[in-house]
């Protein structure tokens, strides 16, 4: 009931998902197998994020053994949001 109410909010804000671009429950795409598989919702507000991948923990070449570019900046993009706000 409860991810029906985030889905209809449009408070999801990320998916783990398929190459294909499907939310998907299974490894490796979906490492946690998180339910519909949500990694991260906001608040009706869209002011507060919740995540459930370490982005703050992001450092070149720290997970070597996975393939492609971690990099999500959000930190920086919040900031450069509020300054030009």
């Amino acid at each position: 009931e409860m991810a029906e109410e985030l889905f209809a909010n449009g408070q999801i804000a990320f998916q783990y998902v398929s190459p294909e671009g499907d939310a998907t429950l299974c490894a490796p795409y979906n490492p946690n197998g998180s339910s519909f598989g949500i990694e991260g919702i906001i608040d009706p507000s869209g002011q507060i994020l919740g995540k459930m991948g370490h982005t703050e923990r992001y450092e070149r070449d720290l997970m070597k053994n996975i393939h492609g570019e971690k990099v999500q900046d959000i930190f920086s993009n919040a900031v450069n949001y509020f300054r030009n706000k």
